[in-house]
């Protein structure tokens, strides 16, 4: 870890039902690899095609994104979701074979809700974390035990989207 570094190891959440929690994570990643940080994005229930991906690979980020099925939770077969779930879980256990200052598990709450990453490894990512780790969490409902972890807990509340007057998710805003 860099000199000046010696802080670091808190837990961050950025949840609710408002636009801005996976923007928030990707800023936090951002700002750490200006500053010369180690940086692994996990993102949960994604296809690996937000547009802030490519970039942060390109700024050194080490990125684990992409499919399991890519269907909504609750349309999937139960051969899908358990396909999902393993590949997720394989995704996020490589992750933590990584060196890294900071650690972003986007969509962490809503994965860990449906069942779709194996808890445990979760919770091992975010609770037995090495020192010096900051961990960000994103999603709608967090688990009891997420809240309690935090350090810092950011609620994005939505009051108002376009998505409400028929404006479909724009590309480079919403992705």
């Amino acid at each position: 870890m860099e000199a000046g570094n010696e802080n670091l190891g808190l837990v961050h959440l950025y949840h609710g039902t408002g636009k801005g929690k996976t923007t928030a994570a990707m800023g936090l990643a951002l700002r750490a690899l200006g500053q010369g940080l180690q940086v692994t994005v996990v993102q949960f229930l994604k296809d690996g095609c937000s547009g802030e991906l490519e970039p942060l690979k390109k700024l050194g980020a080490k990125v684990y994104s992409g499919p399991g099925s890519m269907k909504f939770s609750w349309t999937q077969t139960e051969q899908e979701r358990r396909e999902t779930r393993a590949a997720q879980t394989t995704m996020l256990e490589a992750a933590l074979e990584e060196r890294c200052d900071l650690l972003v598990l986007d969509e962490a709450c809503g994965a860990c809700r449906t069942g779709l990453v194996d808890e445990s490894v979760l919770r091992k990512a975010v609770l037995s974390r090495p020192a010096g780790c900051e961990v960000v969490l994103t999603g709608r409902e967090p688990a009891p035990w997420m809240q309690e972890a935090a350090d810092y807990i950011t609620r994005m509340e939505g009051e108002r989207h376009p998505f409400e007057r028929g404006i479909r998710a724009r590309k480079g805003v919403e992705f």
